[in-house]
Formats: C-alpha cells, sequence, structure tokens
C-alpha cells in the first residue's frame, strides 16, 4: 500500500516521458495532475484506515535488497509521517495546479515535480536508514533543475548554493548513520530505537551533534539558513511552495526521528543548547524580516522564525511540545504555501514585489481585492491569531516548552510578535492606500490563480477550529516516540495527556 504512493509518480513520470512528441503541456499537466489527486485520495484513505490506538509501524513493508550491505526495503506508516505524506501529496497536487500552462519544456518539468514527490514521500516512509539516506538525496537533483531551469535571473546561483548546502547535509547524515550503526555493532541499517543504548554518552552526542547540523541545514536553521531566501527568490512560485511547504519539513522530521528517536539520552544533555539555538533562529528570521522589501524573501524569512519554533518544542520533549511540532509542520506548510502563492499572484500581476512600489492592492473596483483579503487571512494565521491553525500550533509549542525553558520560551514568543510586525508592515504598505496609476488596470485574477488559495484558506481555518481531527493522528505515536520505545508504550501513557497537559483532542 505504502509503494504505490512511491511508484505511482516515478511511473507517471515514466509515462510523461515516453509520450510520442510533439507533446503539448496539457498532456503532462493532466497526467500529473491525475497522478496526485490519486495519490492525495489514497493517502487520505490510509489516514482513515490508520489505527490511532497503535505505537508500531502500520502498513509495514519489509523486502530484502542489499542484505551485505544492511539496505533493506522498509516501509512503514505511523502518527509522525502520516499528516507529512498527507501535506506532501496535497500541496504536490497544488504545485501542479498552479504552474502556467505555458510552461517551457513542459515534459520535464513535470517529470521532475513527480520525482520530486516520489523521494519525499519515501523519505518519510523509509524506516531503513540507508533508504531514508537514498530518498533523501533523491529529492536534491529534482529540485536542484526546477530551480536551475525555471528560476529567476541569479537561478544558477542559487541552485548551485541550494545543490552544496544540501549535498553536505546529505553527507552529514550518511556519516552520522555510519558512525551510529559501526559503533553499535549492528548489523544492518534498519531503524531501531536501541541502536545507540549502548553507547557511551560522549559517542551519542558526537553523532547526535552531526545529525543536528545536517538537518539543521534543511530545516534551515541559523547560522546554515543562507541558502533559503535565495532558492527562493529566484525559484517559480510553485516550486517555492514545495520547498517551504514539504522540503524543509525533511529536515524537522529527521530531527524527530533520527535525534530525539535515536538519542535520547545525549537530547536531554543538549536540549537547552537546542533551545537556545531556537530562540537565535526565530529572533533573527523574524529581525530580517522586517527589514526585507521584496515581498518573497520577507515570507522566505518567515520561515526561518517559524522552523526555530519546532526546534524549540523538540528540545523541551514534552508530550504537549512534541505533538506542537507536527501541528507547526503541517501549519506551517500550509501557511507558507498560501502566502507564496498570493505573492506570485501579485507578483504576475504587478511585475514587482517591491513593498515600497506597491500601495492599493486592496481596491474593490481596480485591485486585487479576493487577493488582497485572503493575504490578509494568511498574515493573521502566520501572526496566530485565534481560529487559525498557526494559533493552535504555537499556542501547544509554548504551553508545551513553558514548564522545561521558560526564558527561551518567552523569548521565541518575542519572534511571534515580531511576526505580526513584519506582516501587518506586508500587508499595510501593499494592500491599503491608493492605488498607483501604474497599477490602476491590473488584468483580472482568473480562477486557476483563486482555487489554491481558496483551499489552503479553508484548511487553515476548519485546522484551526477542528485541531483534534489532526491530533488524534499523531498523540500516540509521539508519546511513544517520547517513552523511546514504541513497542513498550501503550495506550494506558496516553490517558493522563488530555488532563495534565491540554491535549489539543480536548479543545
Amino acid at each position: 500500500m505504502l509503494s504505490f504512493l512511491i511508484g505511482l509518480p516515478i511511473l507517471s513520470a515514466v509515462a510523461i516521458a515516453v509520450l510520442p512528441k510533439p507533446m503539448n503541456g496539457d498532456n503532462g499537466r493532466a497526467i500529473a495532475l491525475l497522478t496526485m489527486l490519486i495519490a492525495l485520495i489514497w493517502s487520505v484513505l490510509l489516514g482513515f484506515k490508520f489505527d490511532v490506538g497503535l505505537t508500531t509501524l502500520q502498513f509495514e513493508e519489509n523486502l530484502s535488497w542489499l542484505e551485505r550491505l544492511g539496505l533493506n526495503y522498509r516501509l512503514g506508516l505511523d502518527g509522525l509521517a502520516l499528516p507529512l505524506v498527507v501535506l506532501n501529496s496535497l500541496l504536490t497536487w497544488i504545485a501542479i495546479y498552479s504552474t502556467d500552462p505555458e510552461v517551457t519544456r513542459p515534459r520535464l518539468y513535470y517529470i521532475l515535480i513527480l520525482l520530486l514527490n516520489a523521494g519525499v514521500v519515501g523519505a518519510f516512509l523509509a524506516h531503513n536508514l540507508l533508504l531514508f539516506f537514498l530518498f533523501y538525496e533523491l529529492e536534491l537533483i529534482p529540485l536542484y533543475f526546477l530551480i536551475a531551469i525555471w528560476g529567476g535571473a541569479r537561478r544558477g546561483y542559487a541552485a548551485t548554493k541550494f545543490l552544496i548546502y544540501t549535498a553536505l547535509s546529505g553527507i552529514l547524515i550518511l556519516v552520522g548513520f555510519l558512525g551510529l550503526v559501526f559503533l553499535s555493532g549492528a548489523n544492518s541499517f534498519e531503524y531501531d530505537v536501541t541502536l545507540a543504548q549502548t553507547l557511551p554518552v560522549s559517542a551519542q552526542l558526537i553523532l547526535l551533534s552531526i545529525l543536528l547540523v545536517a538537518f539543521g541545514i534543511k530545516i534551515p536553521l541559523v547560522p546554515f539558513h543562507t541558502w533559503l531566501p535565495d532558492a527562493h527568490v529566484e525559484a517559480s512560485t510553485p516550486v517555492s511552495v514545495l520547498l517551504a511547504g514539504v522540503l524543509l519539513k525533511l529536515g524537522t522530521y529527521g530531527l524527530l526521528r533520527f535525534g530525539l528517536g535515536l538519542f535520547p539520552e545525549a537530547w536531554a544533555i543538549a536540549a537547552r543548547y537546542l533551545a537556545t539555538w531556537a530562540v537565535v533562529s526565530v529572533l533573527y528570521g523574524a529581525f530580517t524580516a522586517i527589514a526585507q522589501k521584496d515581498m518573497k524573501k520577507m515570507v522566505a524569512y518567515s520561515s526561518i522564525a517559524h522552523m526555530g519554533y519546532i526546534l524549540l518544542a523538540a528540545a523541551a520533549a514534552t508530550p504537549l511540545s512534541t505533538l506542537g511540532t507536527v501541528f507547526q509542520m503541517v501549519s506551517h506548510g500550509l501557511i507558507s504555501a498560501l502566502l507564496f502563492l498570493l505573492v506570485g499572484v501579485v507578483y504576475r500581476k504587478t511585475g514587482t514585489r517591491d513593498i515600497d512600489v506597491l500601495r492599493g492592492l486592496l481596491n474593490p473596483e481596480r485591485g486585487l481585492p479576493l487577493i488582497g483579503s485572503l493575504m490578509i487571512v494568511g498574515v493573521m494565521a502566520s501572526a496566530g491569531i485565534p481560529g487559525m491553525m498557526g494559533f493552535i500550533s504555537e499556542f501547544m509549542v509554548f504551553c508545551g516548552s513553558f514548564s522545561v525553558f521558560p526564558v527561551q520560551t518567552l523569548l521565541c514568543m518575542v519572534g511571534t510578535g515580531l511576526t505580526a510586525v513584519y506582516l501587518l508592515l506586508l500587508v499595510n504598505r501593499s494592500f491599503f492606500g491608493r492605488l498607483p496609476e501604474q497599477f490602476a488596470e491590473l488584468p483580472l485574477v482568473e480562477w486557476r490563480d483563486r482555487i489554491p488559495s481558496l483551499i489552503l484558506t479553508l484548511l487553515i481555518i476548519l485546522w484551526g477550529l477542528q485541531p483534534g481531527w489532526l491530533a488524534h493522528w499523531s498523540e500516540t505515536t509521539l508519546t511513544a516516540l517520547l517513552v523511546g520505545q514504541g513497542e513498550l508504550a501503550t495506550p494506558a501513557l496516553i490517558a493522563p495527556i488530555d488532563a495534565s497537559t491540554r491535549s489539543p483532542a480536548a479543545l
């Protein structure tokens, strides 16, 4: 069942590749859209079949592959991966739908999008360390070409910078995994939460540090963040949607799965330093966003700040904060995708993203009133206004982290206030005031540009009002992750969480 999510986009990419020439963009687009719609439906069906009371892997597939290398094809789904798998399918469909029908070299473009989706979902499902590494590296290649070919004026520089940083991240992950397996004496690279238990704490700290830097590059955290703004600014809008909405989550997912999950003892020692690192990323990202004039770069720096919340929650490692990491990943994925889509529409209609140039776009007659209204909703969600998913995720992160790291949590809460500052600056300068003459006759926004944003807005509000619909998928798995032994955790461990940590299931 899980291999279908990996194999379907790969087979569709092959089908697009072998279509007879000349092939217009509509054929490849139709195949890609249908493929991702099927994948999305399949992911949701897996969610309905998912037993939320189990802590072990579900729908598991385990096939022998290269046994001498310790590499087996082992896939599994749990409450940590399931929301991200659904998010990946949804945002890939939205990215394809939002692509300009007249995109150049459509055959190659849609092939790369589909291969990117397969690599990401494979990484989320892999439960063999080497298999995860292979999928992690697989997504690097399509994304590099998507930026390098369909990006902006400095696309070559941005794509190369992304490639170097991400390749270094992959090398460090491989070094960390090899060190863990060889030092522990394991005879395979199967994911096992007990791998590091026999190692001295010093060795655990070294291996954990390697993985923290590796995933810190991918998230990205300060000071490994410099590739992200360049990549976002030069990437096309659909690629930015995937980059912010899905690709960054590989880093936060790896942080939880392979950091907290494999090295709980070393994690506890490093936790206070990780919380401080989170504060630095949150405040740096927020203050830098305030200084930006380019709308897209501002949203890009906001991603750095919001990823810091996930590190804070993971460092605290309480049941509520850990559940908050999943909410923050999904919330940021939806909200950042919405903001990038709207910025893309503004750029296509006005030809600029400079907030010092744009004015009055909320004008109901000659401006972009619907886009402006949705932008206000996205800004409110990102700033953590109640009723939106952003509020729920940040509330869980801060409530779950405060008892462990009160000072760091309060400083990160300052970052939330700064989020409101820079995003309100964006909205106030760009959408209010008098519409300049140069923008007096803006082209109409087609429904093709409206539908993806409306879908994301609906989900942001829906999960903001009903967070329990997402929480029930992940609560049991994340509690087991904190215990450190998924098979030893029992549903009884979940019972006191609702009362003592204000589980969102009760909200």
